[in-house]
């Protein structure tokens, strides 16, 4: 029993030590977290769709040529760049169980309008206001975990909600070779478009579960199916912050930490060592050797084998959350990534001399890059758990950057039309790797460094800079004890209550 006991820490993390506590993490991680992964796989499946259906008939249907698919893309960028800072700094007005589902129908509706699109400039109209739609998901679900999870509980459901996209770009894979295979002509339409018309219906029912279910941050939970005194222990667990305001001094704290500008660069680098998979390269080469005669690949090769990519990147993510929550080391899991992308970006480059066995590896093992989601986002949060204004801010501008950045990133680098080889693309992956490393060995020192300075003044990180801000820090944790054991004593008295 020991030894399983050990197994389920690593894996899963140290249980609570109190019943009520646990209680409360199994409602947690069934009520928040089961929405957000929903949200999410809805959010690429009815993103990874307009790859699918560009091997499988748009590409002809619409008269696509050129990077026209690049084109598509970066309108959705730009859309989701546009609406991400407003849309997260609305989380910090408006219920994240309103704004959710709000944008999850949104896009939901918006899938389905694509399959009446009839040229590229109708998708480009579509994918913009789709973007703006999806843009709260991201951020928005690593800041609502961030305001429920404990760090030691944090990264692996990053990690299983950062998944779930990837099961959607799976999912999206067969599900377009299915109905490739059995409706395609159905009612006069091609099988691209009822795959559109089908993700639509799947992500609408979504939306509506999270308006019934969803509960919000803690210090807004208003949801009935948990207790008032569950809702005090939701709060009373977390460690002690600072009380922290939307004002004028928030451009000050922001801009003078190192965190938001150091995060930031990280995941500019972090989102394009992803190129390879978030640009749908290896689909895009099997159709490009197959229209050459290199290749005898099928509208279903298109589909169904570039999941081994997938596959490797759902392994990539929980493998690394597991280790990075068990080690607290989560910035060697940028170290790997750079390592992996130069391999693959290398081998891509010379595939004339390796076979296609070794291109579909190349392939395969760029999906290690998506590990980076789940971990860098999570040691975000680790970092600025202090300020809450900040912890919205850093984590969103995080991605916007990285946004902003793709949407002409890969029409520079990966235009459709450079495969097979995409040099260009793949000598700037092999630059930003080096890059990547310097960056999370900065922001590592620079992490160690405070922490230094706080143990060295009598205190934590958060402790330090609670005290600058004029607080007592020994008297607010002990009252966030007092306080945590007088909620646990009430859930305890309801859970006794139910049994009689």
């Amino acid at each position: 029993m020991r030894f399983w006991g050990k197994i389920r820490e690593v894996a899963w993390g140290v249980p609570p030590a109190t019943k009520a506590e646990r209680k409360l993490l199994v409602k947690i991680d069934w009520y928040i977290l089961s929405f957000i992964c929903l949200m999410y796989f809805s959010n690429y499946l009815d993103r990874a769709n307009l790859s699918n259906a560009y091997v499988s008939g748009m590409k002809e249907a619409l008269g696509m040529k050129g990077n026209d698919l690049n084109k598509v893309n970066t309108c959705f960028t730009v859309g989701y760049t546009i609406g991400m800072l407003p849309q997260n700094l609305l989380l910090q007005l408006v219920p994240a169980r309103i704004l959710f589902p709000l944008n999850t129908v949104t896009w939901g509706g918006l899938t389905m309008v694509t399959a009446a699109a009839k040229s590229t400039s109708h998708l480009c109209v579509i994918r913009f206001f789709q973007g703006i739609a999806e843009s709260s998901t991201f951020v928005g679900a690593h800041y609502v975990m961030g305001s429920w999870y404990l760090e030691e509980e944090l990264c692996k459901r990053a990690a299983i909600f950062s998944a779930s996209a990837q099961i959607a770009t799976l999912f999206s894979g067969i599900l377009q070779a299915r109905i490739y295979k059995t409706m395609n002509g159905l009612h006069g339409l091609p099988g691209f478009r009822w795959l559109f018309i089908i993700c639509g219906v799947i992500t609408v029912p979504i939306g509506l579960y999270g308006y019934l279910f969803f509960p919000d941050t803690p210090s807004r939970n208003r949801s009935l199916v948990f207790s008032a005194s569950e809702r005090h222990l939701a709060l009373s667990r977390l460690p002690p912050r600072p009380e922290t305001k939307l004002d004028r001094t928030v451009v000050r704290r922001v801009v003078g930490r190192w965190r938001w500008w150091l995060m930031s660069m990280i995941w500019i680098v972090g989102g394009e060592l992803e190129s390879i998979g978030s640009n749908a390269l290896m689909a895009i080469w099997m159709k490009h050797q197959t229209s050459i005669g290199a290749h005898s690949w099928t509208v279903s090769n298109f589909n169904y084998y570039p999941n081994g990519a997938t596959a490797v990147s759902i392994v990539a993510l929980l493998t690394t959350a597991v280790w990075t929550d068990y080690t607290k080391k989560r910035y060697q899991v940028n170290l790997v990534i750079s390592a992996v992308m130069v391999v693959a970006a290398a081998l891509i480059l010379a595939q004339d001399q390796i076979g296609t066995g070794a291109v579909f590896f190349a392939f395969y093992i760029a999906g290690i890059s998506y590990a980076g989601q789940a971990f860098n986002f999570s040691w975000a949060n680790d970092l600025t758990r202090d300020d809450e204004q900040e912890r919205g801010i850093v984590l969103a501008s995080m991605n916007m950057f990285s946004n902003a950045f793709n949407a002409w990133w890969s029409i520079v680098f990966f235009p459709a039309d450079h495969a097979p080889y995409w040099r260009r693309g793949m000598i700037s992956l092999i630059v930003l790797a080096p890059i990547m490393v310097v960056l999370t060995l900065a922001a590592r020192y620079l992490q160690l460094r405070d922490q230094r300075l706080a143990l060295q003044k009598g205190g934590t990180v958060e402790g330090e800079r609670r005290r600058q801000d004029g607080g007592n820090v020994m008297e607010d944790g002990r009252m966030r004890t007092e306080e945590r054991r007088e909620a646990e004593g009430r859930v305890s008295s309801e859970v006794e209550e139910e049994k009689v």
